[in-house]
């Protein structure tokens, strides 16, 4: 609880005992409205004071104003314990109202706890901790353990692991050592590392998460901007109708005014349109967070509604369902090993820095023997001939092979072929591929399951190695060799063909697909640790790299909405049933403090569930699925 909220739980409790006092103890009315007025005092003045302010700057239809005119009132009509009452209850509920949003702010805030408070800058060979603000990028800072990382960087000296779950929601630390690149936000947990800064911190990676969480709320959803549009008319016209209802009756019915005055007071309490003006953008907010538990970062309450609503899902490739790395998927080896077949091609590609070459030297596993190897020549657009204990030793594609007149076997299968010959004699071949992501497969069914209609991929790989992930992942609908003005032409297609059938969501990796991001309904990017463009490109940035967290984030969203919907129907038929009551003198002004207070407690305890994860099933790494998240949906 805050210093705020504890001061103002001091007076609630202080006008209490005052309340208790003057109805029971003290004697004689003369006593008793005296006690009532000092406790409406002790109580109400800072409602009254920002009714009056309000009104001097011209904003008069507020909750300030429905309450003071309504207890004013009452007091005036000598109902000095319902006047007195009405106020305490409404400061209880707001203290609870105070409570439950600092409550969804700190679980974001903790969650989301990376702001670092210094950095230990080198300077002249000294460590001085400074502000991060102060660092430049080029200067070498220390992490020691236990630290949080200030910069981003990459590490000169020292092995470590470090914390990423407050930007990934994963508990599995992250290893580092000498050339590694530390991301801003993360915890290091052991060794002391020496890291050489690379961005300043306004273009750091916890700068930019920050920036995107805090101004997360700007983005409204459509139940937010009608609920604000709702409660801008609503108020003036409840207003009027309740100095309607006590003018009106007596004067047709020729009636006292005491009694319709006193209905047209109750009326104003029931009226007062809190439980939706706060449950609704507590509602949104606590999905925000809950999506972000499971390294979801959602740019606003907008998007989080549209991922409700999403009929269809486009990927990217590379680095989307595929890790965008290599690694050696088949071994045809001819006459020799596999092991022998992988340690001539790791010989021959030992000095090369391409991808490929070092899938190959890691599936080997072997450091190659550059003392055995007396001569290297690669050769453009064909492979790399070398010379090993007196051999040539060939490692290339078929043109190398043919270009050789070496007799080969061509493997007909997706993927880039490296052809192998040792000493003029083919000696086999290497598939080498882009890795599919691991729980990719599972991501797909998981989000057919979740209620998505159609899956499809848009790549400019080759036509066979693209239909090949397509098949394995079992996709809907494959489309391949498209250059990026390609992919916006069939994202344009595909948006027609999903029409009404809800959003069209594309996922891709926020560095080459920003046109297709910006194009779609809802564009999420697979950010991973430190992706500059994906948190800048897209609506939705999975920071896990995961593929499986998009149906997480459809599944929080939607249970956002249902809470959403119930908090509307629930406090506006509560309060058009009261308010009618109350204007036909069946409710009393404690039914007009529970149409008010009460339905704003328990809206605002249903908004508090969307903070939840629910319980799902997830993508375990070992292949199978396991049920994860913090608490079972309500």
């Amino acid at each position: 609880m805050t210093k705020k909220q504890k001061k103002q739980l001091g007076r609630i409790l202080s006008a209490i005992a005052i309340f208790i006092l003057s109805s029971l103890l003290l004697p004689g009315p003369g006593a008793k409205t005296a006690g009532y007025l000092v406790c409406y005092a002790v109580i109400g003045w800072d409602i009254v004071w920002k009714a009056v302010k309000n009104i001097l700057n011209g904003q008069v239809f507020d909750e300030n104003f429905l309450m003071t005119v309504a207890t004013v009132g009452a007091l005036c009509l000598g109902e000095y314990a319902e006047g007195v009452a009405v106020m305490l209850f409404y400061q209880v509920g707001e203290l609870f109202q105070s409570y439950a949003v600092s409550r969804s702010r700190r679980s974001i805030s903790s969650l989301m706890d990376i702001r670092p408070d210094y950095a230990n800058l080198v300077r002249d060979g000294k460590t001085v901790r400074v502000d991060p603000e102060e660092v430049q990028a080029g200067d070498t800072i220390v992490i020691r353990a236990g630290e949080r990382v200030p910069l981003d960087g990459v590490v000169t000296d020292g092995t470590s692991s470090l914390d990423t779950s407050a930007l990934t929601g994963e508990s599995m630390p992250r290893e580092l050592a000498a050339g590694g690149e530390v991301i801003s936000g993360c915890i290091n947990q052991s060794g002391t590392l020496r890291v050489r800064v690379s961005k300043v911190y306004s273009e750091s990676t916890v700068s930019k998460i920050l920036d995107l969480v805090e101004n997360a709320g700007s983005k409204k959803s459509k139940s937010e901007a009608f609920i604000t549009r709702f409660a801008r008319y609503y108020t003036p016209v409840v207003v009027i109708a309740a100095a309607l209802l006590a003018v009106l009756p007596p004067l047709i019915l020729g009636q006292g005014f005491s009694m319709w005055i006193e209905r047209a007071l109750t009326f104003l309490v029931i009226s007062c349109p809190c439980a939706l003006v706060i449950s609704v953008p507590l509602s949104f907010f606590g999905g925000i967070g809950g999506a972000s538990k499971c390294g979801v970062l959602i740019k606003g309450s907008n998007y989080l509604e549209a991922l409700a609503d999403t009929g269809t899902v486009v990927f990217d490739k590379t680095g989307t369902l595929t890790k965008g790395t290599f690694a050696v998927s088949g071994l045809y080896p001819e006459g020799i090993t596999e092991e022998e077949l992988l340690y001539l091609a790791a010989c021959a590609e030992k000095d090369s820095g391409h991808p490929i070459s070092r899938s190959i030297r890691t599936a080997c596993g072997r450091e190659p023997d550059g003392s055995r190897i007396t001569e290297v020549n690669e050769i453009a657009g064909h492979g790399v001939a070398i010379v090993m204990d007196g051999k040539s030793v060939l490692a290339g594609n078929a043109k190398m092979m043919e270009r050789e007149n070496i007799s080969f076997t061509p493997v007909n299968e997706p993927g880039t072929v490296i052809y192998v010959a040792n000493g003029g004699k083919y000696a086999g071949a290497i598939l080498i591929e882009d890795e599919i992501k691991d729980d990719a497969a599972f991501a797909i069914r998981d989000l057919k399951n979740s209620g998505v209609r159609k899956t499809v991929m848009l790549t400019g790989d080759a036509d066979a190695v693209g239909r090949k992930v397509a098949e394995k992942l079992k996709l809907d609908e494959v489309y391949t060799e498209l250059l990026p003005a390609d992919k916006v032409s069939h994202m344009e297609e595909l948006l027609k063909e999903t029409g009404a059938n809800g959003k069209l969501a594309f996922v891709g990796d926020g560095i080459n697909d920003a046109p297709v991001l910006a194009r779609a309904d809802i564009g999420i990017a697979m950010g991973g640790l430190g992706s500059d463009a994906a948190i800048e490109a897209a609506d939705v940035v999975i920071m896990t790299d995961e593929p499986s967290r998009i149906a997480t984030a459809m599944r929080i969203s939607r249970k956002t909405l249902r809470i959403v919907r119930q908090n509307i129907v629930f406090a506006l038929g509560v309060k058009i049933l009261v308010l009618i009551l109350g204007a036909l003198g069946f409710a009393s002004m404690w039914a007009a403090v529970f149409a008010d207070v009460g339905v704003s407690i328990i809206a605002i305890l249903n908004a508090i569930r969307a903070l939840n994860v629910p319980k799902q099933e997830e993508f375990s790494s070992c292949g199978e699925t396991k049920v994860s998240g913090t608490t079972a949906a309500a």
